[in-house]
C-alpha cells in the first residue's frame, strides 16, 4: 500500500485579519482553523504530517502538539518555497503527498481520501483539487482540452477572456508523486512581481516533462473557502456551525432552531437530547442522553448527565449529574460538580463546590467552597460567606442538614450530619451532628410604638 504524507501551509501571516492572533490559530466554532485541517488529515490515516510554520511557529506548535510534526519558513518566500521546506523529512521517501492550506477549515477527510483515490488512479504525477465556482473571480482557472485532460492552471491576473469564462477554479488543495514534487521545486523560479516562488508553478514543471496532470473536482464549494479576512471567518463559522447541527440531529438530537444555536467542534451530545433555541455549547463539553438544554443556556467545557435538565443557565468547566435540574438563572462556575438528582434552581449560584446526591439549593443562594453531602436541603437566600478578606475557606454541611432561610454560613464551618440550621441565622461555629443551631438576635416587640412616632 502506498504511503500518505501531508504538508500543512500555515506560515504567513495573514495581515488582512488585522488580529494580533495569529491566523491559522483564529477559531471557527471553538477550534483553531489549522487544528481543524490536521484533524481532518489524521481522519485519512496519513503516515507523516509536516506542518510549515513561520510567523507564530511557537503558538501553532502548541496549539497542535504531537499530532504533527513541524518544519519552519523562516522567511516567507511564496507557496513552494514553503513545501520545500519540509524535504528534510520527505524528500526522500516513496509515496503520495497531499499539500493542504492551514486556513482551509472546511475541507473534509472524505474529500482528501477522494482526492488521493483519483491521483492513484489516474496515475497522475499531480492532481489538483478543483471546484466549480460561480463568480470565480481571483481563483486560478484549470484548463483542459477536448478529451478532459489538465492543460495547465492560469491565474487570474494572467488569463485571456475566454480562460477568465472558466468555472472550475483551482483551490490550492494538490495531490503529488512524493518524489516527483521534491524534484520539480527545485526547478521552480521566481520570475514574477513579487520575486516568490509559487507552488501551481510545480504543476507547469511537471506537464513540461510529459507527466501526466489530473483533477479531481469537488461538488461542494464551500469545503474550499480560504479564510483571508473577518468577513470570510464568518463565512466559514456559519458552514461549520450547520455542519455541526446536521451531524448531531442525524446522530438522534432535536435542535429546535439550529439558526439560533451554536454548538462547538469538539462537543459530543446524546441520542434524544433536546438543544432549545439560544443555546450555547462551547469548547470539550459531553452532554448525555434525554437532557432538555434550554432555552439560552451556555455550556463550557462541562459535562453533562443523563435526562438533566439546563435551563436558561451558565455552566462553565464542571460536572453535572443524571437527572439534575439547574435554572433557570443559575450559575455553574468553574471546578463545581453537581452529583445525580441535584436541585439547583432560580437565582443560584454555585463555585468551586461538590453538592451530594439528591440535595437541593432551589432559589436565590450563593454557594461557593463548599463541601455539600446527599439530601440536603438549603433554603433561599443562604450564603456561604467564604472569603474574609485574604484566603477562601471551605464550608462543610453533611448529608441529610437542613439550612434554613436567608442564613449565613461562616467559612470555615462544618454542618453536622442531620443537623439543623434556623432560618435567618449567622453561623460561625460548627453545628454537632442532629443539632439545631440558631445564631440569630432575639426578637423584642415595643408596643404602641407606631402609635407614638404618629403622634409626632
Amino acid at each position: 500500500m502506498t504511503n500518505t504524507y501531508a504538508i500543512v501551509l500555515a506560515a504567513g501571516q495573514g495581515t488582512r485579519m488585522k488580529s494580533d492572533l495569529y491566523k491559522v490559530l483564529h477559531p471557527v466554532c471553538g477550534k483553531p482553523m489549522v487544528e481543524h485541517v490536521v484533524d481532518h488529515i489524521i481522519g485519512i490515516g496519513a503516515d507523516k504530517i509536516v506542518t510549515i510554520v513561520g510567523h507564530g511557529a511557537e503558538k501553532v506548535e502548541e496549539t497542535l502538539g504531537g499530532k504533527s510534526d513541524y518544519a519552519l519558513q523562516a522567511e516567507q518566500l511564496g507557496t513552494a518555497h514553503a513545501v520545500q521546506q519540509a524535504e528534510n523529512q520527505l524528500g526522500n521517501l516513496d509515496g503520495v503527498t497531499i499539500v493542504v492550506c492551514g486556513d482551509t477549515p472546511l475541507i473534509k477527510s472524505e474529500t482528501m481520501q477522494a482526492l488521493i483515490a483519483h491521483h492513484s488512479e489516474t496515475d497522475a504525477k499531480a492532481t489538483i483539487l478543483t471546484a466549480s465556482a460561480e463568480d470565480p473571480t481571483g481563483y486560478g482557472r484549470i484548463i483542459r482540452d477536448a478529451e478532459g485532460n489538465v492543460l495547465r492552471n492560469v491565474e487570474h491576473k494572467d488569463a485571456t477572456a475566454e480562460e477568465r469564462s472558466v468555472n472550475e477554479i483551482n483551490t490550492g488543495t494538490y495531490c503529488f508523486d512524493n518524489r516527483a514534487l521534491f524534484d520539480a521545486l527545485k526547478k521552480v523560479e521566481n520570475n514574477n512581481a513579487q520575486g516568490e516562488y509559487y507552488l501551481p508553478d510545480v504543476i507547469g514543471i511537471l506537464r513540461a516533462e510529459n507527466a501526466r496532470i489530473s483533477a479531481y473536482v469537488t461538488d461542494d464549494f464551500s469545503e474550499t473557502i480560504g479564510v483571508n479576512d473577518r468577513v470570510v471567518l464568518s463565512e466559514a463559522e456559519k458552514v461549520m456551525r450547520q455542519r455541526i447541527a446536521e451531524h448531531h440531529m442525524r446522530e438522534g438530537v432535536t435542535i429546535i432552531d439550529p439558526n439560533s444555536t451554536y454548538i462547538s467542534a469538539n462537543t459530543t451530545i446524546g441520542r434524544d437530547t433536546v438543544l432549545q433555541p439560544g443555546t450555547i455549547i462551547e469548547g470539550q463539553t459531553v452532554i448525555g442522553e434525554k437532557c432538555i438544554i434550554g432555552p439560552n443556556s451556555h455550556i463550557v467545557n462541562s459535562t453533562i448527565g443523563n435526562h438533566t435538565t439546563v435551563h436558561s443557565s451558565v455552566i462553565r468547566d464542571s460536572i453535572v449529574g443524571s437527572r439534575t435540574a439547574v435554572g433557570p438563572f443559575a450559575h455553574i462556575r468553574p471546578d463545581s460538580n453537581l452529583s445525580d438528582n441535584v436541585k439547583i434552581g432560580n437565582f443560584v449560584e454555585v463555585k468551586k463546590s461538590r453538592l451530594g446526591e439528591g440535595s437541593k439549593v432551589s432559589h436565590l443562594s450563593y454557594i461557593g467552597d463548599a463541601e455539600v453531602g446527599a439530601q440536603v436541603n438549603i433554603g433561599c437566600g443562604t450564603i456561604t460567606v467564604n472569603y474574609d478578606g485574604k484566603n477562601k475557606n471551605t464550608t462543610t454541611i453533611e448529608d441529610g442538614a437542613f439550612v434554613g432561610c436567608n442564613s449565613n454560613l461562616i467559612a470555615p464551618v462544618k454542618i453536622g450530619k442531620g443537623a439543623y440550621v434556623a432560618a435567618g441565622s449567622t453561623i460561625t461555629k460548627d453545628v454537632p451532628e442532629s443539632s439545631l443551631a440558631i445564631g440569630r438576635a432575639r426578637q423584642e416587640n415595643k408596643e404602641g410604638y407606631a402609635t407614638k412616632l404618629n403622634l409626632k
